[in-house]
């Protein structure tokens, strides 16, 4: 079990949310943060008893802002924002996405900026520490007012409602409380709107989006490394001196990598004739990537460690504010890069594959790499499965962001579509992983019918070694989906 993570003592990284969704780390409120939130909470319950108009308490929500909503009903209208949105549609969010998206939700109210009570945060801490999982349908966010239809389906659990998953069952979301020794809570006036409001399960996603893909383009790098010492191409195209005149830091990362996986090979030439674009380029043509994300870490733990729901109450001076942190536009933007990254991704792994199996173009190496073609078909078949990934993977990098519609009366006219854009990211990338999956078995087959692994660079023969763990060599034809499934998981986990 990894150690306890505080919130409101300082900022969360994207490892932060991994350790809590994937690793079970423990979270607690720090007590600075506790004293913001009870302070918030105090400085909101001022307003209210002195009258104030305040959107979400007393008043109803988007279009029906005008409309007042009495005491005696400021509680229940909190629930009734949960029941509305009842009616999402589309398969679970993944158990590490769901759990990294309520971690998140807690670490914005941490900042003591959404005028909750510190129960409604301790009660989101319980449901991480005692495994009880909402059960999220991907569909029903426009990310305008942040994912308000996938985080009241975290939200509902809370006070009783919905479903949850609890050590492996999907139960009636009271049932899966009492059997993690929890009880519903009530929620006071403003917390249904805070619990909901934000650009919580978008963030999430794109936490963990960030490590996954680290983890594909790294495999990804491992395969061109293969394929390099396959074809026996020359290794003076990731020379440092040609990165350095171009300049771009992840051209020169990319370049500095594949030197690490051929250092010490004795299948690559020093100098001699040009490869092919996939293995001579693969700096210029995958750095950007490697660049992307590394940039794109800021963006991301500045939206991890945000406050971004609506009303928004300062704790030191008890101002109030009616503004628009739940817009998820960085966000949305952000994936929506990426979605483009994979795409030229899954085309390098498609013309690295392409390459490899072709007689006409892998110097002596046998058609479809397999020593019998024509009675074996070898990995004729999966270089369709490959094509066929790396164009659904194109398909799904169409910009999610710009496609927005009008909607809630006209109130949300604008909206970011961010929980669409990460929906599609996680689609991709998976589409991407079972494709690097592919390359990387073709190229240990290759390898094999060059010479075999005792002549790799140091770094190459950790990978071939990883793919060699789980899939046999090929010698003639049968069925590998296991295979492509247990290589993508070892991905997956970065063991590649």
């Amino acid at each position: 079990m990894a150690e306890t993570l505080e919130l409101g003592a300082g900022t969360l990284s994207i490892e932060d949310v991994a350790r809590v969704a994937r690793e079970g780390a423990e979270v607690r409120i720090g007590e600075a943060a506790r004293t913001r939130i009870a302070r918030g909470r105090e400085l909101l319950d001022d307003l209210v008893a002195r009258g104030e108009r305040i959107y979400g308490v007393n008043t109803g929500v988007g279009g029906n802002v005008g409309l007042s909503v009495p005491p005696e009903q400021m509680e229940l209208l909190q629930v009734n924002l949960l029941r509305h949105l009842g009616c999402a549609t589309g398969q679970p969010l993944p158990r590490d996405v769901v759990r990294a998206a309520t971690l998140l939700r807690a670490v914005t109210f941490a900042t003591g900026a959404s005028a909750v009570r510190p129960e409604v945060v301790d009660a989101l801490a319980a449901l991480l520490n005692r495994g009880v999982t909402p059960v999220v349908p991907r569909y029903g966010s426009v990310g305008a007012s942040g994912d308000l239809m996938p985080s009241a389906y975290i939200a509902r659990v809370l006070v009783g409602a919905g479903e949850a998953e609890f050590q492996g069952r999907r139960l009636a979301a009271v049932e899966a409380l009492e059997a993690a020794g929890l009880r519903p809570i009530r929620l006071a006036p403003k917390e249904g709107l805070a619990l909901i409001n934000g650009t919580t399960v978008m963030t999430a996603v794109a936490s963990l989006v960030w490590i996954d893909a680290f983890r594909v383009l790294r495999a990804l790098l491992g395969g061109v490394a293969l394929s390099v010492e396959a074809m026996q191409s020359p290794d003076l195209p990731f020379e440092p001196w040609v990165h350095q005149r171009k300049g771009h830091p992840g051209q020169i990362a990319v370049a500095a990598y594949l030197r690490g996986m051929l250092e010490g090979s004795a299948y690559t030439q020093a100098s001699g004739g040009q490869s092919c674009y996939s293995l001579r380029c693969a700096p210029q043509g995958l750095g950007q990537a490697w660049e992307a994300l590394e940039d794109g870490r800021a963006v991301v733990e500045r939206e991890i460690n945000s406050a971004n729901d609506n009303p928004l109450i300062d704790p030191e001076t008890g101002r109030m504010y009616k503004a628009g942190n739940f817009y998820g536009g960085h966000i949305a933007r952000l994936l929506d890069t990426w979605k483009i990254d994979f795409a030229s991704m899954a085309n390098w792994g498609n013309a690295l594959l392409a390459v490899l199996v072709d007689d006409r173009f892998n110097q002596g190496l046998p058609a479809n790499l397999t020593p019998e073609p024509g009675l074996n078909s070898g990995f004729k078949g999966m270089q369709m499965s490959v094509t066929s990934l790396a164009c659904a993977v194109r398909q799904m990098a169409g910009p999610s962001s710009i496609h927005s519609l009008p909607t809630e009366q006209y109130n949300q006219d604008v909206v970011s579509l961010g929980m669409h854009a990460a929906v599609t990211a996680m689609d991709a990338l998976e589409c991407l992983r079972n494709e690097t999956a592919m390359v990387l078995l073709a190229a240990a087959q290759a390898v094999d019918l060059r010479g075999g692994p005792a002549k790799l660079g140091s770094g190459s023969r950790r990978v071939y070694a990883a793919v060699r763990q789980l899939a046999r060599f090929q010698d003639r034809d049968r069925s590998m989906e296991h295979e492509v499934a247990a290589v993508s998981a070892k991905i997956a986990a970065g063991e590649v």
